[in-house]
């Protein structure tokens, strides 16, 4: 098939949607499809992303900086783009993982051309307005983005929850394509003692680790809550952010003891996952939260709320601890119990990786591969008992 992508983000962008698209272009290159990827021009220069065979083709618009994440840009329309490659490329779908004025200008174009369209619900931006002063537009917000989605053949969601709520809230053609992990690259043989002794840590003391952006959405204060609990009974624990963001400054400034790590990447990534011993993920905005399948992977044992992957994936006492969505104080509490108790530690770790071998990124593709497939031969499916589904 030949596919035209449309995103708001890719690497070298970092961030759980860019890395998910990344799997998405190249997963279906790899499969044998050609990619024409569209995105916004950033501000630093874009790494090539075209494969070795040409498989992948990418064009950049222009683009204007999200209000709190001045570093990453959103699309403004491209309609003649769009309409110079439908003209010309005949493509037999498109997937459109933004919702902005690049996205709506790509969907009327593959409209007018008969393209099958899949789009994808990466970000709560309804949820995430209420933490930028901008809470009274989250209903308008909502509305727009379920006309948005339900133009469209299909919309992709990462969990069944989420279908079922939005299922609810009047969108349609939902289908479940769970994120992956690349369990031989997130490993606990990448544990590097060197690391952690950079962080002021031997190898019995306690690396508490977050893992994402350093943004108001992402309930960081949360995290820092449970580590203060945790520190007052093992003074020598340490807490390891890896991430940047907008509160970068403000955090550093409160908390002068946390080790802020900066954004890392690949094996780097690996090593700062598998060298902590707790992972805490205190969002509740996440539609999926990739950082929860890299944390199980690498071995570590998870602290997060009821949500999202952490829904998905974790079975409370088995695989990880979670807490309510609106109990703050069990969140501490699971944290502490976990820092506590090493006999647990290690059983949740046991059991974590296990989990996250079974969400491996190639099988997925072939997922993805055949909803296209569907999308192209059908124009789409309005049963969500009939989409993917997350293995039990």
């Amino acid at each position: 098939m030949q596919i035209l992508v449309v995103s708001e983000t890719f690497p070298p962008e970092i961030n759980g949607v860019a890395r998910t698209l990344a799997q998405l272009v190249y997963g279906l290159g790899n499969l044998g499809h050609g990619i024409t990827l569209v995105v916004p021009r950033q501000r630093s220069p874009r790494r090539a992303v075209a494969a070795d065979d040409g498989r992948v083709r990418v064009h950049e618009v222009a683009g204007v900086a999200i209000p709190g994440y001045p570093e990453l840009q959103f699309g403004l329309p491209a309609r003649k783009l769009f309409e110079q490659l439908c003209d010309n490329d005949r493509f037999d779908a498109a997937y459109i993982a933004t919702e902005g004025p690049l996205g709506r200008s790509a969907l009327r174009a593959c409209e007018r051309h008969g393209i099958s369209v899949l789009s994808g619900l990466h970000t709560n931006f309804h949820q995430y307005s209420r933490h930028y002063g901008m809470g009274l537009l989250a209903p308008l917000l909502l509305r727009y983005l379920r006309r948005f989605h339900n133009r469209v053949d299909g919309t992709l969601v990462p969990t069944r929850s989420m279908a079922t709520a939005l299922q609810k809230q009047g969108f349609e053609r939902l289908h479940v394509w769970p994120r992956g992990v690349h369990a031989q690259q997130f490993h606990p043989r990448h544990r590097d003692p060197a690391l952690r002794a950079r962080w002021g840590l031997n190898d019995t003391d306690l690396a508490v680790l977050y893992v994402g952006r350093l943004a108001a959405e992402k309930n960081i204060d949360r995290a820092f809550d449970a580590f203060d609990a945790i520190h007052a009974e093992q003074p020598r624990a340490r807490f390891v952010l890896v991430g940047s963001g907008p509160l970068e400054a403000s955090l550093r400034a409160r908390h002068p003891d946390a080790v802020f790590a900066g954004a890392h990447t690949g094996q780097s990534l690996a090593e700062h996952y598998a060298s902590a011993d707790l992972f805490l993920f205190p969002s509740k905005t996440e539609t999926f939260g990739n950082v929860t399948l890299e944390a199980l992977a690498s071995g570590l044992a998870v602290v997060a709320f009821d949500l999202a992957a952490a829904h998905e994936l974790i079975a409370h006492g088995h695989n990880g601890l979670l807490a309510a969505e609106h109990d703050d104080a069990a969140f501490v509490a699971a944290a502490q119990r976990c820092a506590r108790d090493e006999s647990l530690r290690t059983q949740l770790k046991r059991h974590a990786r296990d989990t996250a071998v079974q969400q491996d990124w190639p099988r997925l593709m072939l997922e993805l591969e055949r909803l296209f497939e569907t999308c192209v031969a059908e124009g789409g499916n309005d049963d969500i008992e009939d989409a993917v589904r997350a293995p039990d």
